[in-house]
Order: structure tokens, then sequence, then C-alpha cells
């Protein structure tokens, strides 16, 4: 008879005459006090009546009489939200995480009940978790719903982090916080977790052109160009026309040695941003790699007039210059490379120019053993071939005039022989 009451109970309450349903479940009740369902279902009926602490009385009775029902700790914990007992809604949350790890709808309540105390960080870790388990449902709307609420909560502008992307993956004009924020977790060597992001936002959106994107900026920083090239293919296929497609692309194509392609993607985005100096520096470098160095000089020109404090443009334009054998042109370059280089306490690239520099200020070693072979040989002659007597005056030579170079020493004692022999 109390499954008769319990079953009108359920009709009534899918009919939604919540007050006839309680009056069901009160006879269920009396004839059987242990009926935790019935409990449980006229504290839904009472919840949705408005009737919150009727409601939490009755689902912990059901509590009582079957403490691992999952269902129960998170309606209560609805119930205790909606009483702004929000200490008491996370223990009983929680619990209903603990017994059922995949629940969806307890990660979303539980993100609720973190933004509601003020734990962003903890509210967007929850919302994400519901998210990527309502796609596992295959429950698209809830997981798009959570996307959205994470949105929600990023901070409306972070102008400064997105100018620190490393110049090599610039970030996207104007984006949407989100994907803002998921580009910087790359940048700071999480890519991995960039990926998967990326990977169920597609999935729960696949025409989002800034989300495939995005995902090539971040498979770019893997070095992973082919995947990365498909990924702008795609964003560009549905109309996401923005200059870091074609800038990115670009910049996949010249490491694949698509150098033509490369360019093309290049013009492309300057058309649309003409005064991009990275643009500019990315062209530039992919006419020194085909040998145009007059091009890559042009280029890397223009650069410097839209951001005349770029150490590496001038480094740069200095490897061109050397190339041309325009060595004052080059070392000029290099030194004020070096320059801001050592303001910034860039030592890595600092020492780097450095290097570059002493290459093309001193002699190469193998003109240098060349010059020495020469005056190995004049020497040889002026005293008959016989190597033991040159040995003998260079180490006098040493002995006068300590401290000077092996050249300097056989071009002393070369001069010594001749004037000799002049008198």
């Amino acid at each position: 008879m109390n499954d008769d009451f319990y079953k009108r109970g359920l009709e009534k309450a899918r009919q939604k005459d919540y007050a006839g349903a309680i009056e069901e479940f009160n006879h269920a009740i009396q004839l059987n006090p242990y009926f935790g369902e019935a409990y449980l279902q006229r504290g839904l009926a009472y919840y949705d009546l408005g009737n919150i602490l009727h409601a939490v009385s009755d689902y912990t009775e059901a509590l009582k009489l079957n403490p691992e029902s999952i269902e129960a700790y998170y309606c209560r914990a609805l119930a205790r939200v909606a009483l702004k007992n929000f200490p008491g809604a996370l223990k009983d949350v929680n619990q209903a995480i603990f017994l059922n790890s995949n629940y969806a709808s307890a990660y979303n309540l539980r993100a609720i009940i973190h933004r509601k105390q003020g734990y962003i960080h903890d509210a967007i870790a929850n919302f994400k978790k519901a998210a990527e388990l309502y796609l596992q449902q295959k429950d698209k709307e809830n997981c798009r719903l959570c996307l959205e609420k994470i949105k929600e909560l990023q901070p409306k502008e972070k102008p400064v982090l997105v100018r620190q992307i490393s110049s090599q993956v610039p970030p996207i004009q104007s984006p949407q916080v989100y994907f803002t924020q998921l580009l910087e977790k790359a940048e700071k060597g999480d890519i991995r977790q960039a990926l998967e992001d990326l990977n169920w936002a597609l999935q729960v959106d696949p025409q989002d052109a800034q989300a495939y994107c995005c995902r090539g900026v971040v498979r770019c920083k893997q070095e992973n160009y082919r995947e990365a090239i498909a990924d702008f293919n795609q964003a560009l296929l549905l109309n996401f026309q923005d200059p870091i497609v074609y800038r990115n692309r670009g910049r996949a194509r010249f490491h694949l040695g698509d150098h033509q392609g490369a360019i093309a993607d290049f013009n492309r985005a300057l058309q649309i941003q003409p005064q991009d100096a990275l643009l500019y520096n990315a062209r530039g470098n992919t006419y020194r790699a085909m040998g145009h160095y007059l091009a890559a000089i042009q280029d890397y020109t223009q650069a410097l007039q839209l951001n005349p404090d770029d150490a590496q443009t001038y480094y740069n334009r200095g490897i061109a210059y050397a190339h041309l054998e325009e060595m004052q042109d080059a070392i000029a370059d290099y030194q004020r490379a070096a320059s801001i280089f050592c303001e910034k306490e860039d030592w890595g690239n600092y020492q780097q120019v450095l290097d570059s520099l002493k290459k093309i200020q001193s002699p190469s070693l193998e003109l240098k053993q060349a010059r020495q072979n020469i005056l190995r040989q004049r020497l040889l002659r002026l005293v008959g071939g016989y190597w033991e007597i040159a040995q003998r005056l260079i180490e006098q030579a040493k002995r006068y005039y300590p401290g000077m170079s092996e050249e300097w020493y056989m071009e002393k004692v070369i001069d010594d022989l001749e004037s000799d022999r002049g008198r």
C-alpha cells in the first residue's frame, strides 16, 4: 500500500502538484517510517514549494536511513545554498563527490559555492571539471554553460600579461579572456594542459574559429608545425581573418622550409596590420634564409623604424650585413644590439652578439695560421733552414720583450736578421 502512495506522490510531483505529492508521501511514510526514498522525494517537493527548511529536514532523515545516498547529499547541499549555509553546503557536496567522483552536477554546484565564497580560482577549476564530465556524458549544453561561467569569472582585462607573451608566439589581438588565459598558460610551460582545454572547447563548439587559432599557436610552441598549419587553415575557413593567423602560419611554414609560402602569409598579415614590427622582422628572417639579404635588410630597417629599441632586429640586420660583407654596418648593428641587451640584463643574448662581433672584428683562424706559416718560411730561409737556430732567436726575443704574440716575435727576429744583412 505504501508503494501506491509513493507512486502517486511521484506522479503528482511530475505534474507539479507539489502539495498533493507531499500528502501522498506523508501517507507512505506513516505506513513505513523507514522509507528513505519517500523522505527524499518529499524533500524535493518541499524544495519546489519554497519550504527550504522542511526540505533540509527530509533530506537529513533520508541520509539517516541511507548514509550513502548521493542524491540526498546533493539535494541538501542545494537547499543549504538557498539558505546561504555555504560551509554546510560545501560539506554535503564534497561528500557527494567522494561517493561519485564523476558526478558532474556536484562539481558544478561546488563551483557555485566557491564563487559565492569568493574563491574564484577554485570555482574555475570545478566548472572546468564539470564541463569535462558533461562532455564525456555528451551533455554539450551543460558543458557549454560551464565554459561560459569560466569566461565570466576570468579578469575582464589583463593588458600587461598579454603584452608579456613571447614575441615568437604573439597573442591574438583583442582575444576573449578565456583564450588569452590559455595562451598565457602555454607560455608559462603548461602546454599539455592548454591543449587539453582547447581540445574540449572545440568538442563543445567545433565551429569556434578562435579556438582553432589558439590551438595552432600552442602547437607552434610544441614545434608541431604541420598540425598547427591545419588549425590555422581551419580558422581561416571559418573566416577568422586576423593577422595572428597569417603571422603564425607563416612562421610554421618557415620552419618547414616553405619560404615562399611564409612570405605570402607575412604579406597578407601586413596588408591587414601594416604597422606590425614583428611581421617585418619575421619576413626579414625568411628573406635572409633565402639568401635575399638586401630584401631582409629593408624589412629589418622598416621594423626598426616602428620599434627602434628592438635588440634582436639590430642583431638580425647585422647578420644580413655581414653576409654582404658590409662589415662596418654589421659591426654598428651588433654593437647597438649588445648595448640594448646589456641595458635589459639579457646576458645570454648579449654574449651571443659579442661572439658574433668578435668573429667579424678579428681575422679568422685559417688566416692567422696562413700568416704564421708565411712568417715561418721567411724565417727558415734567413737561418739556412735550421729551425733550431730560429727557435733560439725567438726565445732570446721573448726574454727581452715579454708578453708579445708569437707572430710579433717571428716578425722581430726576421726584421733583426734582415737589418743585419743590410749593413
